[in-house]
C-alpha cells in the first residue's frame, strides 16, 4: 500500500506510525486520534495516584504537552504506549512529591484541611468524566466542537452572538448543535467511559458526561 493511500485510511485503522507522521506534518486529525487512543492509558496511571482531579488534570495536560513537543523525537511510533505510560507515571509522581511539600490546614483548629476517601474518589470520578467528555470532543468535526464549547460557556451567549463569533446562520446553530451532541454521544472516547466500571456504576454519570446536552 502506498504512503499516499495509507493516509486516505480513517483514523482509526492508521498505525502509530502513520498518526505520528501525520501529526507531525499538522493534522489535527492524526494528533486528535493519538489522544484519544491512550487518554484511557493516562487515565489508568493517574488512577494509581491519589491525586486530586485538579492535580489529574494537570498531570495529563502536561503528558500531551510534552509529547507533542517530543514527538518528533520518537525513534519507534509504536513504542508510544510505553512512552505516554511512563511519562505519566513520572509526572505523578511529581505531581504528588510537590501535594507533599504544602498540605493545607486549616487555620481555625491548626488540624490538616485533608478531604476524606469518598470526597477525593467523588472529584476522582469527576476528573474521569472530564477527561472523557474532553476526549469525545477531540473527535468531533472543528465546526461542532467549537460550537458546542461556545454555548456550553456560563452565561451561554445568544445565537446572535454565536452567529457573530462563528461565521454561522442562526437558523443552522440549532440544528449543528444537536447533530454535534448526537455525534459526541457516539465516539469512542464517551462508548468506553461509560463501558468502564465507574461509568456503570453512576448510572446518572453517564448524563454528567454529556453535560454540554
Amino acid at each position: 500500500m502506498s504512503s499516499r493511500e495509507q493516509l486516505g485510511r480513517p483514523y482509526g485503522e492508521r498505525t502509530a506510525t502513520q498518526l505520528v507522521a501525520g501529526a507531525l506534518t499538522g493534522d489535527e486529525g492524526s494528533w486528535s486520534e493519538i489522544v484519544r487512543r491512550h487518554t484511557n492509558l493516562v487515565m489508568s496511571r493517574v488512577r494509581q495516584f491519589r491525586l486530586t482531579p485538579q492535580q489529574a488534570e494537570d498531570v495529563a495536560q502536561t503528558v500531551w504537552l510534552n509529547l507533542l513537543e517530543h514527538l518528533g523525537d520518537l525513534r519507534e511510533p509504536e513504542a508510544l504506549p510505553g512512552w505516554i505510560s511512563t511519562a505519566t507515571r513520572h509526572e505523578c509522581i511529581r505531581m504528588s512529591n510537590l501535594a507533599r511539600r504544602s498540605i493545607p490546614v486549616d487555620p481555625t483548629t491548626g488540624r490538616l484541611d485533608a478531604q476524606d476517601d469518598a470526597e477525593l474518589d467523588d472529584e476522582l470520578l469527576r476528573g474521569e468524566r472530564h477527561a472523557a467528555l474532553r476526549a469525545a470532543l477531540a473527535e468531533l468535526p472543528a465546526h461542532q466542537r467549537e460550537l458546542l464549547l461556545l454555548l456550553s460557556t456560563d452565561p451561554a451567549p445568544s445565537y446572535q452572538e454565536v452567529s457573530a463569533r462563528l461565521g454561522i446562520p442562526v437558523g443552522s446553530i440549532g440544528p449543528t448543535r444537536q447533530r454535534g451532541l448526537a455525534r459526541l454521544r457516539q465516539t469512542e472516547a464517551i462508548r468506553t467511559y461509560l463501558a468502564t466500571p465507574s461509568g456503570a456504576v453512576l448510572g446518572e454519570g453517564g448524563h454528567d458526561v454529556l453535560a454540554l446536552g
